[in-house]
């Protein structure tokens, strides 16, 4: 039975008074005039009573809650159960009568005491949503009246959102734990999935409680309807990072024979231009038409089907790059835009072909990844497929490329050599397809590969097969070998050497005495008929010793003088050889280098005679002398050269020379050389020794001065 609320707080304000003044009459008592017990549970003991004898205690009927109670000998008992929801007190009276008949009254409170004993309550436990795939985020799907539970117990209400379906967290989330309101997270993607269903709890204690809660569950189940958010994919096309929702495709590519006109759809690669809605549930109808790169409308597109055909020929190699745009009709705002290469070649009326059907190789178990197959029998040549192209002169096409068709364990090279692909561990015999294809004209031609793994024990020592890296060694020891053996034929040569122990002024004054030597060679006198002059013959001739001042530069200067004049004059037989040697002993020229004197050079030979003249030098044959000259002539032998024993080994080589040239004029006549020397009186620098031997062969008699 209820009571009202007026009544319950009348009540509540009296219950200080009522303790005072009702807990006990003359004859009667009460333990207890306000006690409390739960709610829902019965019998229960509410309070203990205390009726001397002649007296009497009952429960007053007129008081509705009185129903709930009764006096068994001394306790007061609650024999129904009481809900807190429904009655939150309870008011009773006693009756105590004493032997006269006289009675008082008891007034007893009874609190019931609230328990957790009412779960929460969703107003529709199932909840059914479709919404869209292009929902914005933050829209709210489920409104909070719609889920907002009740609990009876007037319990705060907390709840937790979760799903059902795999994958689909995240998308959908409620505003509070204490606000239900379900909203969209994040954005929808009909391809990753196309419904879920939600589970929303509500509890009367936090999840984190220890205390025993109540709970109820609500079921949303969310239906998510396709939209056009996406333009056409051309196809094929690969998927990024496995997403459904984006695809990549690749350009298109194609090829046309120049000056040939085709009304056939070019054939492309990777395939026909194809584009679909990627939103196929609503599947809208795509139409193509090229947009760039048509250069003179060459081609055209079917709108419908994407067919691509030639309008007119080409006449030129170059390449054409299509740019094609596929739309839906009914947005064409939709839309996306492929690349199509066509490649503009000379036609190919022969296809490639191979010469063998079949090519026999063997390769070794064990051997690293990338090693050669070689030809069968053969262990040191690696196998080599080869297309031939009847296209070509030599029949050799360089657009053919090589692959394998029906094997992993072994790859082609662009060459046609076949590689491993991997280790191969088990011996046993390998049958491939290999394909030679013309990227150009895309003809193809095929042959088999029969390749037989073996053990690497079976082969012979002779048969044995060196790796790059045994050659690399190899090559680096006989390259550190060939230095050694460098650096110690240098340090023998230079040992071996007497120039180490010259002083380098000495070197240099030798190596000109020695280019004089060879330099001034008087091919002036070559006009007699004998053709050689031989040093033999030089040695018997009349010779002599010439010394003057006359220095280096001018010697150079008629030397010259004396090869212009041969030339001048080409007399075509005959020869007079001349050889003028310079050579400054080495004590010398140490006391001019200490003196610090500079010589004046001038010319031995001179081209006319100045007899008057005191500074007058010349040279000339003996039997030229002028017998007038008298004392200023002065005849000196050749046996001075047999006083030059100290000279080096440039002498040496003049006089090798001379016996080489004594060779080649043995049976030529010859006519005895005259040397001459002259000394200036008005010089007083030290004199350059100059010998000049010189023989005139043949039978010529003419004069010649120098």
């Amino acid at each position: 039975m209820a009571i009202p609320h007026w009544l319950l707080m009348s009540a509540f304000f009296l219950l200080p008074l009522l303790a005072q003044i009702s807990a006990q009459v003359p004859g009667c008592s009460v333990s207890n005039n306000n006690p409390s017990v739960p709610e829902n549970e019965c019998p229960l003991v509410v309070a203990t009573i205390h009726v001397q004898p002649g007296y009497t205690l009952t429960i007053d009927p007129s008081y509705p809650d009185g129903q709930f109670f009764t006096i068994e000998g001394s306790e007061l008992q609650l024999t129904k159960c009481v809900d807190y929801e429904e009655d939150p007190v309870l008011l009773l009276s006693l009756t105590c009568k004493d032997p006269a008949g006289q009675s008082d009254s008891l007034q007893i409170l009874v609190t019931i005491l609230n328990k957790n004993d009412n779960p929460p309550v969703f107003p529709q436990p199932n909840i059914t949503r479709q919404i869209p795939e292009d929902t914005e985020v933050d829209t709210v799907i489920v409104a909070r009246e719609e889920v907002t539970a009740t609990d009876a117990d007037l319990d705060t209400i907390y709840y937790e959102l979760t799903t059902t379906v795999q994958n689909t967290d995240g998308y959908f989330a409620i505003r509070g734990v204490n606000n239900p309101e379900i909203y969209l997270q994040t954005a929808l993607d009909y391809d990753k999935f196309n419904s879920t269903t939600l589970l929303l709890y509500a509890r009367d204690r936090p999840v984190t409680s220890l205390e025993p809660a109540n709970m109820a569950t609500a079921t949303i189940t969310i239906t998510i309807k396709q939209s056009d958010t996406r333009a056409p994919w051309f196809l094929p096309c690969t998927q990024l990072y496995n997403d459904t929702s984006v695809c990549i495709s690749s350009p298109y590519s194609g090829r046309v024979n120049i000056s040939e006109m085709s009304t056939d759809p070019l054939l492309l690669e990777p395939g026909p231009i194809y584009a679909v809605d990627p939103d196929y549930t609503i599947n809208d109808r795509i139409v193509y038409r090229i947009v760039g790169g048509n250069t003179n409308k060459v081609f055209s597109v079917d709108a419908d089907t994407g067919n691509l055909t030639m309008n007119k020929i080409v006449t030129s190699p170059d390449s054409f790059l299509l740019q094609v745009m596929a739309t839906q009709v009914s947005n064409v705002r939709k839309y996306s835009v492929a690349t199509v290469e066509i490649k503009v070649i000379t036609k190919s009326n022969f296809p490639p072909y191979f010469e063998k059907g079949v090519y026999n190789g063997m390769v070794f178990v064990g051997l690293p990844q990338r090693s050669f197959v070689y030809q069968a029998g053969d262990p040191s040549t690696p196998l080599v497929i080869t297309a031939m192209d009847q296209d070509f002169p030599d029949k050799v096409n360089p657009n053919i490329e090589y692959y394998l068709k029906n094997s992993t364990d072994f790859i082609a090279t662009r060459d046609g050599l076949i590689l491993t692909n991997k280790v191969l561990e088990s011996p046993g015999t390998v049958t491939i397809q290999a394909v030679g294809k013309d990227v150009l004209s895309l003809q193809e031609a095929s042959t088999i590969i029969v390749v037989e793994v073996i053990l690497a024990t079976a082969v012979t020592p002779s048969d044995k097969m060196y790796s790059a890296q045994d050659m690399a060694i190899l090559g680096g020891t006989l390259a550190a070998l060939l230095l050694i053996a460098l650096v110690f034929l240098g340090v023998l040569v230079w040992k071996s050497s007497r120039w180490h122990r010259k002083p380098f002024t000495y070197l240099v004054k030798k190596k000109l005495s020695k280019e004089i030597s060879e330099g001034h060679q008087n091919k002036y006198y070559q006009e007699d008929e004998q053709p050689d002059v031989s040093t033999k013959q030089h040695e018997t001739s009349e010779s002599s010793s010439v010394q003057a001042e006359t220095p280096v530069p001018e010697l150079l200067a008629l030397a010259s003088h004396f090869s212009s004049a041969e030339e001048t004059e080409s007399v075509p037989k005959g020869s007079i050889a001349s050889t003028v040697i310079f050579y400054q002993e080495e004590e010398e020229e140490k006391k001019e280098e200490e003196a610090g004197q500079e010589k004046e050079v001038k010319s031995i030979l001179k081209t006319d005679r100045h007899v008057a003249d005191d500074g007058y030098k010349a040279v000339w044959f003996k039997t030229d002398v002028d017998p007038e000259a008298g004392e200023r002539v002065e005849v000196i032998e050749d046996n001075a050269a047999d006083d030059d024993n100290d000279d080096d080994d440039s002498d040496q080589d003049v006089q090798k020379n001379e016996e080489e040239e004594k060779e080649s004029s043995d049976t030529d006549g010859h006519r005895g050389g005259l040397g001459v020397s002259f000394s200036s009186e008005n010089s007083s620098l030290p004199a350059a020794e100059v010998t000049a031997n010189m023989s005139h062969t043949g039978a010529g008699t003419d004069d010649t001065e120098m």
